[in-house]
């Protein structure tokens, strides 16, 4: 199930650089970037409601809490740059620069995870950089 949940993401992370791209026309990227963090805000809630899910907020511990603080701030620095980029750059260019995340993921899950490499991860990560040095040249 995580494979198709992982390719709807990437087809909606697809739309939203072309949808943000006409979004950002006329407007700072930081304006386009609040208006977009606060429909999230409103869906991921509207979710956590529907699902019934509120009960679960009890069972959050201090570590929780910092971590997923810690990773909502580098979600906004990363959706703040990106939206800067879009902004002024081509986003044939800007979406293959910022998929460099999945090579910088799979090394620091490698680091701090433990998670083991195979040869195919490596060489997968090896060629998301190749091709995205392909694409921005």
């Amino acid at each position: 199930m995580w494979r198709s949940y992982a390719l709807l993401s990437a087809l909606f992370a697809g739309l939203t650089a072309v949808l943000a791209k006409f979004g950002l026309q006329g407007i700072s990227s930081n304006i386009a970037t609040a208006i977009r963090t606060l429909v999230i805000l409103v869906i991921a809630w509207g979710i956590v409601f529907a699902g019934g899910e509120t009960k679960d907020l009890q069972a959050l511990t201090k570590k929780h809490l910092l971590f997923l603080t810690l990773s909502g701030m580098a979600t906004g620095l990363s959706w703040i740059f990106y939206f800067k980029a879009l902004s002024t750059g081509p986003v044939s260019k800007v979406a293959p620069i910022d998929k460099l995340s999945v090579a910088i993921a799979i090394a620091l899950s490698a680091i701090f995870l433990k998670e083991s490499l195979d040869y195919k991860t490596i060489a997968g990560a090896v060629l998301i950089m190749a091709g995205t040095i392909v694409l921005i040249r």
